[in-house]
């Protein structure tokens, strides 16, 4: 599948040295990675500087370096070097051409925003495999390629494994894929060169400052995928004014379109909702025509998302009337609201969901609050090695609950309980939360205080089935503890009951 450096950099602004019909095999910008006969791109990095392995790559079997600047090795007689101005620009391109320009073969549905991604691309690739298409789907939670589901390292993937998943899932005959787009990806150029026939907004709120620092920044790398670099089709949630402003950008370049949000400015928009413990009633005016139907999930946030996933779906082609009828039987994205079932659950209902920001904790709550029947209990933590300023507002923002329990997420290489500290300093009502660190007995906790007709809430880490501590990977999922929970604290203890 080799392809010669010169096709590979047709067109680039580089410098060659050496042999440009030197054939390449593959591409990687790891060093231990290489493969014999790939292209090394020297990527710099936030911590590292990829021109440093140079020399472990070409010891590897690396063919040729792509690099910022001349890399003066004693082993690099038969390497060629292409200079650069931007690697990861020039491996994104490099990669796009390598793979031959899969996206281009199906429609790509690139969804971004603060919250509301994943469930919202799950949604899409429901409504499109109704609708008798091949789908996929990219993101946080897995890559999927019709039935095959594939576990992944990041929510958008770096450039040259992306274009390989897009080139498989073109092989495999797929026609729709839904794609998760993250700030990260499209600052660090990973989506680069892939070709999107829609793109949708869902929100901003704070997240990821300790990468972007500024909200301002934050939401120039998410309005990238709405620039003149990527031309698609547009759906733009105008619920607030990151929103409104990507509306007037796009507007004035002519972009087609769709809006969505609670304010019947709005091109789809609600006439009304009926929440329910399982699902939800929705009659949505769509572009001045109203339609009624029921879907599977719960809470004012997945209307957004449903909104959102419909205006994806017309702009795809699909009709509104086969959008509604998909949307009645759409199953939960794993660990988004996600209720947890136990033979024995004592009349407490639990709920897991991915809810790691102040805004998506804030809506969780509220979410669950709507169906429940008694008081809502949360349990939730914040991640070490990111973003500490919302950790207070985080904080705040549980007190919404009528009790929270405080304990431990992803610590990664910080102190648990100095993050926990960081997280109670906004919380102004002793009386409303305890801490408890270990997060099994946070849980644990949380359910045995529950009475009856309660709903616990465990936030922060949703489908995620490991808990990351130091350099350690840990086998934990809030899924199963909270059913092994419900069991203890609630299962039969003697005698013919089936439960306590």
């Amino acid at each position: 599948m080799g392809k010669p450096c010169s096709e590979l950099f047709s067109g680039a602004d580089c410098t060659v040295i050496g042999d440009p019909a030197v054939e390449v095999e593959g591409l990687a910008y790891r060093s231990d990675r290489v493969r014999p006969g790939d292209a090394f791109f020297c990527i710099v990095g936030l911590t590292t500087d990829g021109h440093t392995f140079a020399q472990d790559a070409i010891d590897r079997g690396a063919r040729v370096l792509v690099a910022e600047r001349k890399v003066y090795l004693a082993d690099a007689t038969d390497v060629t070097e292409v200079i650069v101005p931007d690697s990861r620009k020039a491996m994104a391109e490099a990669a796009v051409r390598f793979y031959d320009h899969p996206s281009a073969s199906f429609q790509l549905a690139g969804v971004t925003g603060t919250n509301g991604k994943t469930t919202t691309t799950y949604l899409v690739e429901h409504i499109a495999r109704v609708a008798g298409r091949k789908t996929g789907i990219i993101g946080t939670v897995g890559n999927v390629i019709g039935d095959v589901r594939e576990k992944a390292e990041h929510t958008t993937p770096e450039s040259p494994d992306l274009q390989a998943l897009l080139a498989r899932m073109r092989d495999a005959g797929c026609e729709t894929v839904a794609m998760e787009v993250s700030s990260h990806a499209l600052d660090l150029m990973r989506t680069w060169g892939t070709r999107f026939a829609v793109t949708a907004f869902t929100n901003l709120t704070q997240d990821h400052l300790d990468y972007h620092h500024t909200f301002d920044a934050y939401f120039e790398a998410k309005a990238l995928l709405f620039s003149g670099d990527y031309p698609a089709k547009r759906v733009i949630g105008i619920g607030d004014k990151w929103g409104r402003e990507l509306l007037r950008r796009c507007s004035e370049r002519g972009d087609a379109v769709i809006t969505t949000g609670f304010d019947a400015a709005a091109q789809i928009h609600p006439v009304s909702v009926e929440y329910g413990a399982a699902a939800t009633t929705l009659t949505l005016d769509v572009r001045g025509r109203e339609l009624t139907f029921a879907y599977p999930l719960v809470g004012r946030f997945n209307v957004e998302n449903v909104m959102t996933a419909f205006g994806i779906g017309l702009s795809l082609g699909i009709s509104a009337d086969d959008i509604a009828r998909a949307l009645a039987d759409v199953p939960a994205p794993p660990g988004r609201l996600e209720r947890v079932r136990a033979a024995c659950d004592g009349g407490v209902s639990v709920y897991v969901d991915y809810a790691h920001t102040p805004d998506a904790l804030a809506k969780a709550i509220a979410s669950v609050d709507a169906v429940g029947e008694g008081r809502t209990l949360v349990v939730f933590g914040c991640g070490g090695d990111r973003d500490a300023s919302k950790r207070p507002i985080m904080g705040a923002k549980a007190l919404a609950a009528d009790f929270a329990v405080v304990t431990s997420d992803n610590p990664r290489h910080e102190d648990p309980l100095a993050i926990i500290d960081d997280v109670v300093a906004g919380m102004d009502d002793a009386a409303r939360f305890e801490v408890v660190p270990d997060r099994r007995a946070a849980i644990a906790r949380a359910i045995a205080l529950a009475q009856p007709g309660d709903a616990v809430l465990v936030a922060g880490k949703g489908h995620e089935d490991y808990q990351l501590v130091g350099d350690e990977v840990l086998a934990f999922d809030d899924r199963a503890v909270a059913a092994e929970e419900l069991e203890r604290a609630f299962g039969a203890k003697g005698g013919d009951a089936p439960c306590a």
